[in-house]
């Protein structure tokens, strides 16, 4: 029989499709007021043995009803975002309130229409976009169709190797539904570099963590391509 202490934990579904948990209620209400959960994110209750989004749920619903002022240690970005509701992007996760409030001052806010084109197939690349909140679709128009390379959602990035090589773009970015987005250019990231290095590593090995599963993923697909390709009595 499950204990008492137990039927009482939570799970949390994460904006990366992964659960965590369990936790306690203590935990889960200073994640609450950390912005690790938000109003719309997904809780599972073991003692009711249901999922329910958290602003739903009958002991944490005053949470969000009464949301706790903001640290004045950590002011709303010049988008009017608070700093922890950068931790809805994946990279930033990891990042305490000071680091994100320092982080936004490198940041610019961008509000996307649907069906709003972000990036342009072979325009100079000036900077990488961390999606808040939508959705948008990196593509490649060949003979007049569309052919669509990936999707991004809230809490992924896009166009970062811009700060690297300032290369043109390799594809059309498009927003699919209305989306709220943070731009780094690469000025900004180049006095990020300069003026903050303590703050600049943990943000590059978060990145870079990301685009070696990008990379391992891709090289997968790959290698897939090429066994159903020579599978086909084709040489390489």
């Amino acid at each position: 029989m499950e204990s008492t202490t137990h039927s009482k934990d939570y799970f949390i579904w994460g904006i990366d499709f992964a659960t965590y948990g369990p936790v306690p209620l203590p935990t889960l209400l200073e994640w609450i007021a950390d912005e690790r959960v938000f109003a719309d994110t997904w809780v599972y209750s073991r003692a009711e043995n249901v999922w329910r989004l958290a602003k739903d749920a009958t002991e944490l619903r005053e949470q969000f009803k009464n949301p706790i002022p903001p640290d004045s240690s950590a002011p709303a970005t010049s988008g009017g975002i608070k700093p922890g509701s950068l931790r809805r992007i994946k990279i930033l996760a990891d990042m305490n309130d000071l680091q994100l409030a320092h982080l936004a001052q490198y940041l610019e806010p961008l509000k996307v229409l649907q069906w709003a084109q972000v990036c342009k197939q072979g325009d100079v690349g000036d900077g990488m976009y961390l999606v808040l909140a939508g959705e948008l679709r990196a593509r490649l128009m060949v003979n007049g169709q569309e052919t669509i390379l990936a999707t991004f959602e809230a809490g992924e990035f896009f166009g970062d190797m811009a700060l690297f090589d300032h290369g043109p773009r390799a594809a059309d970015v498009l927003a699919n539904a209305d989306s709220l987005l943070f731009k780094m250019s690469v000025p900004n990231f180049e006095r990020l570099l300069r003026d903050a290095p303590a703050l600049a590593t943990p943000f590059l090995q978060a990145s870079a963590r990301t685009l070696s599963a990008r990379m391992r993923a891709d090289n997968k697909r790959l290698a897939r391509l090429a066994q159903q390709f020579t599978s086909t009595g084709h040489n390489l």
